[in-house]
């Protein structure tokens, strides 16, 4: 029997030192770019840019912004580190809709603060009018809230299910991470906290990602004595 074969019937396979890393990486600097984000920026899309005159919330939501290309970088990392450690165990249809869901969530997220960036700078010079400021408010959150949230979902869904095909984290944290995409599919336009839903969830992956990968290492290191 190969390694393949031995792999697809059920026996674990050695979690990816990298990927672990970077997940951990980009969950922390997603969860405190969100935070910001939802505490300095009002979610009543309707609400006036009063939070712009702000300096505190300003200086919060600039933050947030500067954390995001980190988080897009630990995240493609994530992506690459793991489908190389899956090699031939990959399946090419969840692998396909992995890595389209993923970059995709990745340009959404970068699209919507790179809007969000913009309304800052047009405010700071006094270029912006209150029609631009409406309209690049609700393209920004449709950005993050409607598509890279929809995005992070079917990536939740195309992972938890290489997942249980190759035990790189356990089956539980699989079960899991499918009712939290379908938590985000229904229920993040309604409240927009829910979007931390996927870097928690993203952590807890890592997390035993890595500590798979501390058991396996001991495990070998005792086989050798």
């Amino acid at each position: 029997m190969t390694s393949t074969e031995k792999s697809r019937n059920g026996r674990p396979l050695r979690p990816p030192r990298g990927a672990a890393l970077a997940g951990v990486i980009f969950s922390l600097l997603l969860i405190v770019g969100l935070g910001l984000a939802r505490y300095a920026v009002p979610a009543d899309l309707a609400a006036p840019g009063i939070w712009l005159t702000e300096p505190y919330r300003r200086n919060a939501v600039r933050l947030a912004l500067a954390l995001v290309p980190f988080a897009g970088i630990a995240f493609l990392w994530f992506i690459g580190v793991l489908r190389s450690r899956l090699g031939e165990l990959e399946d090419r249809f969840f692998a396909t809709v992995f890595l389209a869901s993923g970059l995709l969530f990745v340009a959404c997220l970068f699209g919507a603060a790179a809007i969000t960036r913009a309304i800052l700078d047009s405010v700071a010079a006094g270029n912006i009018d209150s029609a631009t400021y409406f309209f690049s408010r609700r393209l920004s959150d449709a950005l993050v809230n409607l598509f890279a949230m929809k995005m992070a979902a079917v990536f939740m869904i195309s992972l938890c299910t290489i997942a249980l095909r190759t035990a790189i984290f356990p089956r539980w944290v699989a079960f899991l991470g499918y009712a939290c995409a379908a938590l985000l599919l229904v229920v993040i336009a309604n409240w927009k906290w829910i979007a931390l839903v996927f870097p928690l969830w993203m952590l807890l992956v890592s997390m035993q990602m890595s500590f798979a990968e501390f058991r396996s290492r001991d495990a070998g290191e005792a086989a050798q004595r």
